[in-house]
């Protein structure tokens, strides 16, 4: 028998490590709840990682078999039941944080002892880390090069589940409750998180609004994008399987246009996978800058401007309504991330370290290799990062991208009725204009153009630039 180890593939189709599993007579699927993992993301994961584990487990039973469910340190878990179960191997998919890299190598060496074959598998991208590199055989730091290869490379099928009866038949163990991981359940409405609900997503996005992605993916308000971030961060859906319905609709695709739009997505399946390698190459990005400067770059300590920012009480209305989105529904659209990061690390010039732990915190779809590239190119501290001097600017981002507020007003209820243009001028207009046109609704924080300037200063002080000098 063999046992399969599911970590952040939680499905039974299109999974590599678990089909070659299932071509033994039996195997015995595992997933381990690990504390030390759990104290890095919030109530809102850790309840749609339940979800999704007990949709899985529901699958498996529907098939005559059993997940085992456990909680504990994977070191001690995995072995253990290696051993109960008198395995002759064992398979899982690879993740490629430092954490889980060293947790893996200690695993598989207790196993290898024991005389149990280990395989391991890159399932949760198209091309292995390593694969795609630069002619001096070097992981690539700017994601245009890699794009071009990434997009020429031949892509692999969606791969068929386990027969019928090949799952261990053994005694059932429950998802344990919220509560045994010492978090209440989540605040957040969060969406669903398993395999039917990412097939459904996938399924109505490629039926049409892939074809408008090109065109609205920067518009918060028309609701076009995909919303597969969580379930490729967990394993609800695979990567083969997302890929092949693209060019399912790129092959039904009525205009060059619409061909170019499915691109576009595609393009962004690949920028996880780039990422991805950058922390594979580099595994302390989590913690430190990808980009080194010649001096430390001078971040603010700002407690009360960590705090407004993290409310969504800037007086800056796109950032707030990315915020409070973010605590309303354990998500954020993708422009408005990158809106919301540029004011941390350019406006409050707070580390950008701060941001990605609140991050971690509060998204369903948190995945380190993600979160730590997004972040790094808002702080122009990662690879193909924003230039240090290109700063976002709040007010013209939201009248660009939200030019009606209407994202803005679905989030801050304090600016309905207000008028688009005055919401798009809010730092312009005289305290008077303010309460009168929403008198609950807070003023800047801070001033847009003297926190620019500040930031420009600190960046070519990193530089060993004299701030003065143009």
């Amino acid at each position: 028998m063999q046992l399969h180890w599911h970590r952040r593939d939680l499905r039974i189709t299109d999974n590599q490590g678990l089909a070659a599993s299932a071509e033994s007579e039996s195997v015995l699927p595992v997933f381990v709840f690990d504390p030390a993992r759990l104290e890095d993301v919030g109530a809102a994961y850790i309840d749609g990682l339940r979800e999704a584990v007990g949709a899985l487990q529901k699958r498996y039973r529907e098939r005559g078999g059993e997940l085992v469910v456990t909680v504990g340190d994977p070191r001690d878990e995995i072995p253990a039941l290696a051993h109960e179960h008198d395995v002759d191997g064992v398979t899982w998919n690879e993740e490629y944080t430092k954490y889980a890299t060293e947790r893996d190598r200690t695993i598989e060496l207790e196993l290898t002892d024991a005389g149990i074959d280990v395989r391991r598998f890159h399932d949760a991208v198209h091309h292995a880390p390593g694969t795609i590199t630069t002619n001096d055989g070097d992981p690539y730091a700017v994601y245009t090069y890699y794009w071009r290869k990434w997009q020429d490379r031949d892509k692999a099928a969606p791969i068929a589940p386990p027969e019928q009866g090949t799952i261990a038949a053994v005694d059932e163990t429950p998802v344990p409750p919220q509560g045994e991981f010492g978090v209440d359940p989540p605040e957040a409405d969060r969406q669903a998180l398993n395999p039917a609900a990412a097939e459904a997503r996938l399924e109505t996005f490629c039926d049409g609004p892939i074809y408008d992605y090109e065109e609205k993916r920067d518009y918060p308000a028309a609701a076009c994008t995909s919303r597969l971030s969580a379930d490729l961060a967990v394993g609800t859906i695979g990567v083969r399987r997302v890929y092949a319905a693209t060019e399912a609709a790129h092959e039904a695709a009525p205009t060059d246009d619409d061909q170019e739009s499915v691109e576009e997505y595609q393009s962004q399946l690949a920028w996880r996978e780039f990422y991805t390698q950058v922390l594979w190459a580099n595994p302390t990005v989590e913690t430190e800058n990808y980009k080194q400067y010649e001096h430390p770059i001078e971040w603010r300590t700002d407690p009360e401007g960590l705090a407004a920012w993290k409310n969504g009480n800037t007086g800056y209305p796109i950032v707030d309504a990315g915020m409070r989105q973010l605590r309303q529904e354990a998500y954020m659209h993708n422009r408005v991330r990158m809106i919301v990061a540029s004011f941390l690390t350019k406006d409050l010039l707070i580390d950008w370290r701060e941001g990605y732990e609140w991050f971690k915190r509060q998204l369903i779809d948190h995945n380190v290799a993600n979160n730590t590239g997004g972040w790094q190119w808002a702080a122009s501290t990662g690879t193909d990062a924003q230039p240090y001097f290109r700063i976002f600017n709040p007010m013209t981002q939201g009248e660009r991208y939200d030019p009606d507020a209407e994202y803005i007003k679905r989030y801050v209820p304090e600016l309905q009725g207000v008028d688009p243009e005055v919401i798009h001028s809010w730092n312009e207009c005289s305290l008077t204009q303010r309460r009168r046109a929403a008198p609950e609704y807070p003023d800047p924080i801070v001033d847009h153009g003297k926190r620019r300037e500040q930031a420009l200063a600190m960046f070519k002080r990193a530089r060993g630039e004299d701030p003065e000098e143009n």
